[in-house]
C-alpha cells in the first residue's frame, strides 16, 4: 500500500507524542517533542509554534526537518521528511489548533504555558516506514461507520418537516454512532450568534441558549466554517461551566433567570463542533462531546462532516416546502374570552424579549412572533396561523437576510413546553400551526 498522509492520521491523534529533528547552519541537530502534529492535506502538515526555542530558530535558518510519527495501533514508526513553508496566525487552522492545544494543555496543567502564536505550515517531501509490530495493548481498528452514515441518511430522508429532521438528526447520532451528549444551533445572521434549537443528554434541554461567533468551540467552529475537535479537556471551551454561572446568577437575582443557560458536561473530556453550511451560507453548528477522552477520531469527524453536508440540503429543502405552502384564507373571527387562571404577559419592545408570570421566556425574533400570536388572539380571537403571514408581517422586524423561520418557531414551541403550561403551539400542517390559550391572557407592553 502506497504511504500517504490520510492513511498515517491515526499518528496526528497526539495518542504517542511526535519528535521533531532539525539543525543549523552549523549542522548542530536538536530533538524535541512536539504538542501536535496537525493533518492538513496530502501534501502539508502543520505544526504549533508555542516557543522561540531551538526548534524555531533553526527552521528558520534551515527549513528543513525530520519528524517520528508511531502508529498508536500498529506501532509502526514513520519518518516524515518536511520542509518549512510559512506560519499563519489567524484563520480556520490556527483556530483549530489553537483548541487542540487548550484541550492538550489543561490535560497535561499547562494552560498557562501552552499558547499558540502560529501555525508553522510544512510541505511533506516523503514517507518512511520504519518497521514495527502491533503493541500487545494496542485497541482494535475502529468500526467503519460507512454503514452508520448510510442508515443515518436513510432515516433522514423520510423526515416530513424541519422539527422531525432535528430530532431525528440526534436520534442517528444517539443510535448509530453512540454520540449520546449533541446540540443542534441554528444561525441568527442578523444578531450574529447561534441559538440552541434541541439536544439530547443534558439535565435541561438548554432551547433558546445562545452562543456568540467565535465563542467556545461552537462559535469559532461557526466564524471559520471548520469542523473543531478537541481529545482533551479544555477548560476555556467548557460550556457546563456556562451552566453553573447562569445557576449562580438566577438565584442572586432571586430566582428570575435573565438567560437560558447553554447546555453541557461538567467536565467533557472530548468535543467536536461541525458548521452546518450550504456554499457561502451558515446555517448552524452540531455539536458532539463526550466524558470520555479521545472519543472522537478522524473517522467520526469524516462522517459527522458528510452528515452535516447532508443536513444543511435537508434544512433548506424544508424551508423552500414550508414557505411556498399553500395559505388558507383567514376567517373572520369573533374575539374569545379563555377561562382559566391568568396568564401574564409583559413584552419588552427593546430587546423583544418576554416575560410570562414574571418568569423569563424568549427574546428576539421568537419573542416578536409569541407577542404578535398573543395579540391577535386576544383583539381578534385568532388561533390559526400560517408561517407565510409572519415572514411578510413588517411589524415583526425579521430580518431580511435568509433567516429560518420554522426554526423559531420550533424554538418557541419547546420553551413553552418546558417554562408555560398554559400557551401551547401546535403543528397543524406544513406551513401552518395553532396556538392554544387555556386561561386568561393579560398582555403588557414596555415600550422604553
Amino acid at each position: 500500500m502506497k504511504l500517504t498522509l490520510s492513511t498515517l492520521r491515526r499518528c496526528f491523534e497526539g495518542a504517542v507524542p511526535a519528535i521533531i529533528a532539525t539543525c543549523d547552519n552549523s549542522a548542530v541537530p536538536n530533538v524535541a517533542y512536539l504538542s501536535q502534529v496537525h493533518y492538513m492535506d496530502e501534501e502539508h502538515i502543520a505544526l504549533s509554534f508555542q516557543f522561540f526555542n531551538t526548534t524555531r530558530r533553526n527552521i528558520l535558518v534551515n527549513p528543513a526537518a525530520t519528524i517520528l510519527l508511531m502508529d498508536p495501533v500498529t506501532a509502526e514508526q514513520y519518518h516524515l521528511h518536511i520542509t518549512y513553508v510559512k506560519t499563519v496566525s489567524e484563520g480556520p487552522l490556527f483556530e483549530s489548533m489553537k483548541a487542540r492545544l487548550a484541550g492538550i494543555a489543561s490535560h497535561s496543567g499547562m494552560s498557562e504555558v501552552f499558547r499558540l502564536k502560529g501555525s508553522d505550515i510544512y510541505r511533506v517531501q516523503r514517507i518512511e516506514l520504519i518497521a514495527g509490530a502491533p503493541s500487545p495493548q494496542a485497541s482494535p481498528p475502529a468500526p467503519n461507520l460507512l454503514p452508520a452514515l448510510r442508515r443515518s441518511m436513510t432515516r433522514l430522508a423520510v423526515c416530513q418537516d424541519l422539527s422531525e429532521l432535528l430530532a431525528g438528526t440526534l436520534d442517528c447520532l444517539a443510535d448509530e454512532f453512540d454520540m449520546q451528549h449533541a446540540m443542534l444551533l441554528m444561525w441568527d445572521a442578523a444578531g450574529e450568534k447561534l441559538y440552541t434549537v434541541a439536544s439530547r443528554g443534558y439535565h435541561h434541554s438548554g432551547v433558546g441558549s445562545e452562543i456568540s461567533l467565535g465563542e467556545g468551540i461552537i462559535g469559532v467552529a461557526a466564524r471559520e466554517r471548520v469542523p473543531i475537535r478537541i481529545g482533551h479537556c479544555a477548560t476555556e471551551y467548557l460550556y457546563g461551566r456556562a451552566v453553573r454561572d447562569s445557576y449562580l446568577q438566577r438565584h442572586a437575582l432571586i430566582d428570575m433567570e435573565i438567560s437560558i443557560p447553554v447546555p453541557g458536561l461538567a467536565r467533557s473530556g472530548s468535543q467536536m463542533a461541525v458548521p452546518i453550511a450550504q456554499g457561502e451560507r451558515l446555517i448552524g453548528v452540531l455539536y458532539v462531546e463526550s466524558p470520555q477522552e479521545m472519543r472522537f477520531s478522524w473517522d467520526d469527524e469524516d462522517a459527522l462532516v458528510a452528515l452535516t453536508d447532508y443536513l444543511a440540503l435537508a434544512i433548506t429543502s424544508a424551508e423552500r416546502c414550508t414557505e411556498l405552502a399553500v395559505e388558507p384564507v383567514e376567517q373572520a373571527v369573533a374575539p374569545t374570552k379563555d377561562v382559566g387562571k391568568a396568564v401574564n404577559v409583559c413584552f419588552y419592545r427593546a430587546d423583544q424579549s418576554v416575560f410570562i408570570n414574571n418568569d423569563y421566556l424568549i427574546k428576539g425574533v421568537a419573542g416578536a412572533i409569541l407577542w404578535k400570536l398573543l395579540c391577535d388572539h386576544s383583539e381578534r380571537g385568532r388561533d390559526e396561523f400560517t408561517n407565510r403571514e409572519l415572514r411578510h408581517d413588517t411589524s415583526l422586524r425579521l430580518p431580511d437576510v435568509v433567516d429560518n423561520l420554522e426554526a423559531r418557531l420550533i424554538l418557541l414551541q419547546r420553551r413553552l413546553v418546558e417554562r408555560c403550561d398554559a400557551l401551547v403551539i401546535e403543528k397543524t400542517g406544513r406551513g401552518r400551526f395553532r396556538l392554544r390559550v387555556a386561561g386568561t391572557l393579560q398582555l403588557r407592553e414596555v415600550v422604553a
